[in-house]
């Protein structure tokens, strides 16, 4: 059995146990935050469909707490897809990981190799290769806050990213929401908005984008990405999302909670935008 080290803990999160555990709980209790630790008042019996950001904790925590209050309303989930960007462009386009835990302060959580083969054979473009997990953090940065509320038993697969396409994202969307289709899951989107632009700028960017995620149209999704040259970093997670929502009978998306850096560091001047998203049925 391979374990896959934590890469950026003491980095984007302590690496100490408490002190990791009192880091998620002031993100839960923050003032961007939902302002209430899990579990949701409510409790889902089917899967669900979530956007995360995958900053540092001090930066877009408060704002994954939302999407994290939400995915407690699934109490018992199978399993749990993450799908996040690949930013160094190491290792395969598309690359899932199988017998295999990955680690972090909190302890281990076990690759459901099952799912994640079905996965694979379902889309064709998945490959199983740990060299494109081993210094990323998209995926990583969502680990920790899930065993929070759901302990170490839960299994989940890691689905990294390099190739973004709006075919791929179709691809790979149909993919995983055949695979989980009957079962109680939870899909995560990885992915922070816009980069380095002025708060205003951003958010009006951002907002713009947010819309057409609320119609789950992922032609004007890219449309709207490359007209305004949205800077996000998980863009083809996002369509991705949208894809597995709307084949398993998600009418829209809800924006929970968005925020920009500038919001935590108050510095406007240059920030990045992070999304906490829900997909929901009518």
């Amino acid at each position: 059995m391979h374990v896959r080290r934590a890469a950026v803990a003491g980095q984007f999160y302590p690496s100490d146990i408490r002190e990791l555990r009192d880091a998620i709980e002031s993100c839960f209790l923050h003032r961007l935050g939902p302002g209430r630790l899990p579990p949701s008042e409510y409790e889902k019996k089917e899967s669900t469909v979530l956007v995360s950001p995958h900053a540092g904790y001090q930066y877009s925590g408060p704002v994954a707490a939302h999407t994290y209050l939400h995915a407690s309303s699934v109490r018992k989930p199978e399993s749990i897809v993450i799908i996040g960007p690949n930013h160094y462009g190491i290792g395969s386009g598309i690359s899932s990981s199988k017998n295999c835990e990955w680690e972090t302060p909190l302890g281990r959580v076990r690759v459901d190799d099952i799912l994640a083969e079905k996965i694979s054979e379902l889309s064709g473009i998945v490959d199983f290769d740990e060299q494109s997990h081993r210094y990323e953090h998209s995926i990583e940065v969502q680990l920790p806050f899930i065993q929070y509320i759901y302990g170490n038993s839960v299994k989940f697969v890691p689905i990294c990213i390099a190739f973004q396409d709006i075919d791929t994202a179709r691809t790979l969307g149909e993919a995983v929401a055949d695979a989980i289709k009957g079962t109680m899951s939870v899909v995560v989107a990885s992915s922070d908005l816009t980069h380095y632009e002025p708060h205003e700028t951003a958010k009006i960017k951002d907002m713009e984008l947010l819309k057409v995620v609320e119609k789950l149209d992922v032609s004007a999704f890219y449309g709207v990405l490359h007209r305004l040259n949205v800077t996000a970093c998980g863009y083809g997670a996002i369509a991705s999302a949208m894809v597995v929502a709307k084949k398993l009978g998600f009418s829209r998306a809800e924006v929970l909670k968005y925020a920009t850096s500038g919001e935590i560091t108050q510095d406007l001047s240059s920030v990045v935008g992070y999304p906490s998203v829900r997909f929901v049925k009518d």
